[in-house]
């Protein structure tokens, strides 16, 4: 018997080595963003359905404690979802089909504002190629943008599963707090701090979502009473591109300066430019003051970074999330004894501090 447990002691493999662990786990990673990389549409749908369910958290809470069964609070809230959704679906594609059928006064606008430069450039000593500058077609332009858009089939299709299974996780929701509970049930402090975090997530999202509709109707209703061209749309861009940090409202401007241009000149790009800096300042900036207050900063880096990779592994559905997202996996980098060295490097550890109030909590209010 004795001999059986030495020569079973001599056959054990050896334990990993610390190098061989960081090692093992950076392959798994790797594994892991190429397998998502892979299943990018599988994924949007989850991270798209996910989201919406953390948005509809507060208003199928408050809808629970009206004594509204839970099931009938998520049928509710989606078909509240399904409407808003289908107003603002056709609304862009009304706003959009406008913008195409006026794209040949928008192409003599824009070979008239060029001729304008290149004559001002000449004036400066600087000359042009004329047949270079005519050749800049709006049209191609608009069908290369609808060529790169998903088929109305496709979206369809998206959108079905999206509505599907947002549908079956808010009506889960209420029992994700005592399945977490369930596979922690020594350890409160880690429950407390998923309860925390999720929290501010949800306050995320929500926040964000409100800045946005404020956003985005406030800088589309200056844009109409400017009399700048498809002014709607770009309210309903500003609204969507707002949820990328940093880059989503210079992104959403570019084209209502481009258009400002083309109708009054420099002086109306300028005109744009002034407007997206006063509601950056009178809007944007409380937002984030909103979150500072709880000391929930994420260094500017990781922000920016964030948008970066989860847009080049999700697409736009990355881009749009990549804040919530991040907090998300930092959440479980900080749950792993091992890998929580990584939040400190990160300069991040402090989001997970005790201090830090948070409105929001996992816990069933039912």
């Amino acid at each position: 018997m004795g001999i059986r447990q030495t020569t079973e002691t001599m056959n054990a493999p050896a334990p990993l080595s610390g190098t061989e662990r960081t090692l093992l786990t950076a392959a798994l990673i790797l594994f892991l963003i190429i397998a998502v990389k892979m299943i990018s549409y599988i994924i949007n749908i989850f991270v798209i359905s996910l989201m919406l369910t953390l948005l509809a958290v507060p208003a199928t809470r408050w809808l629970r404690k009206k004594n509204v069964p839970n099931t009938v609070a998520a049928v509710i809230v989606v078909l509240i979802g399904c409407l808003f959704g289908a107003a603002l679906i056709l609304l862009t594609l009304y706003s959009f089909n406008t913008l195409v059928a006026d794209i040949p006064l928008y192409q003599t606008d824009l070979n008239q504002r060029l001729a304008g430069a290149a004559t001002f450039f000449s004036g400066l000593g600087f000359s042009f190629n004329e047949n270079t500058l005519s050749s800049i077609d709006l049209s191609s332009i608009i069908q290369l943008v609808l060529s790169s858009l998903m088929s109305a089939g496709d979206a369809i299709f998206y959108l079905f599963f999206i509505i599907v299974t947002t549908f079956f996780m808010i009506i889960e929701a209420p029992r994700v707090a005592d399945q977490v509970a369930a596979l922690f049930p020594r350890e409160p402090e880690k429950l407390a701090l998923l309860s925390r975090m999720s929290g501010f997530v949800v306050d995320f999202i929500v926040v964000r979502t409100e800045t946005n509709v404020v956003h985005g109707a406030l800088f589309g209703g200056a844009l109409y009473a400017m009399g700048i061209h498809a002014a709607v749309l770009w309210g309903l861009l500003t609204f969507f591109l707002c949820y990328i940090p940093y880059f989503g409202l210079i992104i959403a401007a570019i084209p209502a300066i481009f258009f400002a241009f083309l109708q009054y000149g420099v002086w109306g790009a300028v005109g744009v430019i002034a407007i997206v800096c006063v509601l950056n300042l009178i809007v944007e900036n409380p937002v984030i003051s909103f979150f500072a207050a709880r000391r929930y900063e994420i260094p500017a880096i990781i922000v920016i970074l964030s948008v970066i990779f989860w847009g080049w592994l999700l697409g736009l559905a990355g881009m749009l999330f990549a804040v919530p997202i991040t907090i998300v996996v930092l959440i479980f980098v900080q749950f792993s004894d091992e890998l929580r060295w990584i939040n400190d490097l990160l300069g991040v550890s402090h989001l997970f501090e005790e201090t830090n109030p948070i409105p929001g909590n996992l816990h069933n209010d039912d």
